[in-house]
């Protein structure tokens, strides 16, 4: 079962490698066939197989030896864990089904942000309404509505006052976008944990770097991941904690 599941996972990985390449330059990023970067040639199925096509080929193309990046392996073996890890946590039910779809367009986000410091609205847009859609059988269509609200007033708000501080834009429409559709799966509370997490890993992170802009989208997706596995048993944590 695990296997499976791994298999099932990584396949959806190495789809959503090609969704990383190809959206942002504008090219069909549907289900045709995949080409060699470097030299052009098509690639045929069983150079294609998730993960073990890299390990046989040596990370290199079979034709121009050109290498090929190492995210795309990488992305494959992190959504088959995902796929596992979610579905030993939550076993089969809808809200797997929620989280599992939360996953795969946070994952896209996070490498297309760190790529071009931008977040499509496609992904963004698509994926909110689908967060409403699954709501009804998660949690709840009033819950997702506030989470939508709540996720894009909060970024907007830190957008106008950070713009007023810095005396520059501190805060993306894409990040607002972003932030609207993790609070349509997981609601307001999802939305508050979510940037709670996503700006001390942020902080931690981005500081050591010495960077004055980082993108923001990986760090919300990284606290959003935080929020769906542990979220529930923080809050019980915390409200049954005896001050």
């Amino acid at each position: 079962m695990v296997f499976l599941l791994f298999i099932l996972g990584a396949c959806f990985g190495s789809f959503l490698g090609v969704v990383i390449y190809r959206l942002p330059r504008k090219l069909p990023a549907g289900l045709s066939s995949s080409k060699c970067e470097e030299c052009g040639k098509r690639i045929q199925w069983y150079d294609n197989i998730p993960v073990l096509s890299y390990i046989i080929l040596k990370g290199r193309c079979r034709f121009c030896k050109a290498r090929i990046p190492i995210r795309y392996p990488l992305i494959e073996l992190t959504t088959g864990i995902i796929f596992v890890f979610t579905f030993y946590q939550f076993g089969v039910c809808i809200r797997t089904l929620s989280f599992l779809i939360l996953f795969l367009f946070l994952l896209a986000i996070s490498f297309i942000d760190l790529d071009t410091n931008r977040i499509p609205d496609v992904l963004t847009l698509s994926g909110m309404i689908i967060g409403f859609g699954l709501s009804f059988w998660t949690i709840t269509w009033f819950r997702s509505i506030i989470g939508i609200a709540t996720g894009i007033g909060l970024l907007y708000i830190f957008a106008i006052v950070g713009k007023w501080v810095l005396k520059q834009d501190a805060m993306g429409g894409g990040d607002i976008k972003l932030l609207g559709m993790i609070g349509s799966f997981l609601g307001p509370i999802g939305v508050l944990l979510t940037l709670f997490f996503g700006a001390v890993i942020g902080l931690v992170v981005s500081v050591p770097m010495k960077r004055r802009k980082v993108p923001f989208g990986p760090f919300l997706s990284a606290g959003a991941f935080i929020y769906a596995f542990w979220g529930e048993k923080l809050i019980k944590f915390i409200w049954n904690f005896n001050f």
